[in-house]
Order: structure tokens, then sequence, then C-alpha cells
């Protein structure tokens, strides 16, 4: 992770202190060497910690807080230092320019670097800790009327891998989801940061999932062997025991597969009118033969994850809606959402895509998130005519941060029209 960027985290880490010892302490105050040395000594220590993360052979350590450590480090002192040396030698060369002695840079910098310190400090703990729940709505045509009012919470990227040890946010998630008592729930990928041994202070809390008809997941870019360095035995092995773990929680993992719920009904003959077996319906004596029990049924297909490069690219339309009739309702879970526009749409008669995968970049101001710079559909609702895509911004992160999008429960209740 941090061997990508290195070399531009090592730029802001040293030319700032370079222009501050120059322009500012050498001329402002009696600079004696032993002062100096106190000055450079974070800098160098911290250049030293960019190069030990950055010679990992993994995508990160093993151990999570000695990344975390580093992230809030450069958020928190790299950056605004960075940021107060660029607007103050910008207002100097504009002083340069204008013949003024005034270096509104130094005040505009200062400034930035507080708001800056505020949003990595309440971002790493009160912002990681907030939890809200989104209530949504999709109304459909095609949806069984036994199904109308049906109730599905849609969860993404736990990557529980972040929490260590610590159960206490997991397990609040877990109370969270199931006290909206819903009929599905939906988890669409990254449940781990690199490894299944992540999962394993957590396998008693997963299982605690509740719904009327079960938890069904699919495998985002993070549930694959991608993001550590090994053979091809010990990468085939630990993709295979979180498939194998996710079955054990008593979830329904789909590769590239779908399965039919099924909802009995009562129809009557001579009406449009069709009830579910659990209402309240009364029969009397005029209209009982009048009405029968019927099945209706909604698909719920998983795809594997269809991304862009670099991201893994296994996803397979055809396969994961083999056998699907036609004219059925079908909700497919699908981790990237670029795949919506790119597959889904043109390749099939999906009516509702579940995805996740961006996090909204966790950070969102006044509404923007630097995720619309790359992705088109990046949380929300989205429609194409009737068909719809929601994307979940997230209910944990690989980095234990998020300002303004926080993590999320989903409740999407299906209504036909």
């Amino acid at each position: 992770m941090i061997a990508r960027i290195f070399i531009l985290i090592l730029i802001i880490t040293i030319l700032p202190d370079i222009y501050l010892d120059r322009h500012m302490l050498r001329r402002r105050t009696r600079y004696l060497w032993w002062q100096r040395i106190l000055w450079w000594l974070p800098c160098i220590i911290l250049c030293a910690y960019t190069i030990f993360l950055a010679s990992s052979r993994n995508f990160a350590p093993d151990n999570n807080t000695v990344l975390n450590v580093y992230l809030f480090l450069v958020g928190f002192i790299i950056i605004p230092k960075f940021i107060y040396a660029l607007c103050s030698l910008l207002g100097w060369l504009c002083c340069r320019l204008c013949h003024s002695h005034n270096n509104w840079g130094n005040l505009i910098g200062l400034f930035l670097a507080l708001f800056i310190m505020y949003l990595v400090a309440y971002g790493s703990t009160l912002g990681f800790k907030k939890l809200e729940i989104r209530h949504i709505d999709y109304y459909s045509h095609d949806l069984p009327v036994a199904f109308d009012g049906y109730r599905i919470v849609h969860i993404s990227d736990l990557h529980v891998g972040t929490y260590g040890n610590d159960t206490i946010p997991l397990q609040k998630i877990v109370d969270s989801i199931n006290a909206q008592k819903p009929d599905l729930i939906a988890f669409t990928g990254d449940l781990q940061n690199m490894q299944p041994k992540e999962l394993y202070p957590f396998i008693s809390i997963l299982s605690k999932m509740q719904a009327n008809d079960g938890v069904f997941s699919v495998l985002g870019n993070h549930d694959y062997a991608d993001y550590i360095k090994a053979d091809d035995v010990m990468k085939v092995a630990n993709e295979r025991e979180i498939i194998s773990r996710e079955r054990q929680f008593g979830w329904n993992l789909l590769l590239n597969e779908n399965m039919v719920i099924q909802r009995d009904f009562i129809a009557d003959k001579n009406k449009d009118n069709l009830r579910d077996k659990n209402n309240s319906t009364v029969i009397t004596g005029k209209n009982k033969g009048n009405l029968r029990e019927k099945k209706s049924s909604i698909v719920i297909a998983g795809m594997e994850n269809d991304g862009r490069p670099p991201f893994p690219q296994k996803g397979d339309i055809n396969k994961t809606l083999s056998d699907v009739k036609d004219g059925s309702f079908i909700i497919l879970l699908e981790h990237d959402p670029t795949a919506w526009r790119r597959t889904i749409l043109p390749e099939s008669n999906v009516q509702l895509t579940l995805s996740g995968h961006t996090h909204a970049t966790q950070f969102k101001i006044f509404g923007w998130s630097p995720a619309s710079l790359i992705y088109k559909e990046w949380g929300g609702l989205f429609f194409d005519d009737d068909r719809a895509l929601n994307v979940s911004v997230g209910a944990g992160g690989f980095i234990p941060f998020r300002f303004g999008a926080s993590n999320e429960i989903v409740v999407i209740t299906l209504h036909r029209k």
C-alpha cells in the first residue's frame, strides 16, 4: 500500500521542513544546532517509518496497528505541515510580485492546517465509530405481490481485520442489523482485509446475523488472496478458507450462482387480488371456491467480483443467472458497482443490484465525496428506467477513518407498483 506512493510521501514530508527551516526558523529565531536537530528529528523518523512500511512484502503489515499509527501521523502532522508550507510559499510569491509585506498565505495555511488536524482527529475516533441506518423504498412492476413489503438489510465492506481483537464495534453492527427484523440480509463483500485469520475473533458474532430467509453474500476484492505475497498454494488455501468460513457462519455464499426464495399466497381466480398467506384473509362460503393456494418467488443471485483492473475480474453474468426463468424478479449481489453499467445492465434483466466497494472514500463534505471523481455511482440508490443499483458506502474500512461518510446499514423495502 505505502510502496505505491512512498516517493510522494517522502517529498511532502521533506520539502515543507526545508522551506520552513530556510524561510522562517533561521530568519526569525536564534537557531542553535541542537534546536535544528530537534526540528529535523520528526521528519527523519517519519521518513524511516515510510521506508520501513514500503519495504513490506504484503499490501500492508500483518499488524494493523503499525499501519494505522503511521497513517494517523501522516494525516495529523505531515499533511497539515505541507498545506501550511504550500500556502506560505504561495503567499510569499504574491508578496514578491505585488511588493507587499503581508503574507496572508501564513494565516490561510494555519487555518487549513488546523482544520485538517481536526478532520483527522475526529475521523479517526468518533467519525469511524458512527453508524447510520439508511432506509429506502424500491418499487417495481415485476415484483410478485407476495413480496410486497419485503425487507432487505444491505451491508458491505466490514473489513473486520481493522478491529484487531476488539469485538465491540462489530457486535454493535450485528445488533443493529438484527434489530431491523429483516426478511433477508445481503452482504456484498470485503469481509476481511488481507487474510482469513482476521476473522477468528469474530466467528461467533458473524454467526448471529438473523433474517427470515437467511444471509446471502458474495466475495469482494479484499476477500481474494491478492493482498499478500505468497505462493499459489497459500493463495488457494486462503481463498478456500474464507469461503468455508462464510458458509460456517450459516451464510449463503453465492459464487456466480443463484437461489430462489418462495412465498405462499392466496389467489382469487376471478380477481387480480393476491394475498400473502400469512396476511389475514376472510374466506366466506360465497368466495371460498374461487380461492386457491399458490407459490410465488424471487431470485437472489450473487456474481463474483467483476472489477476494473487491478481488481479481480471473476464475474460471469451468464453463469450467475443460468436456469433463471424469464420474467423472474432478480436481486443481484455484486461487490463492484462499475459492473452495473458495464455488464449487468446490457447483459441481463436484473431489476435490483446491490453493491459496495467505494466506501465513498470514507470522506464526504457538503454532500460531495472524492469518490465522485472515480465512480459514476458511489453511494446511494441509482436508476436506469425502473432498474436500480444501491451502493452501500460500507460498514467498516481498511483504514479506521470516516468523516461525513459514516458507516451505514441500508434497509431496503420492496414494493409492487
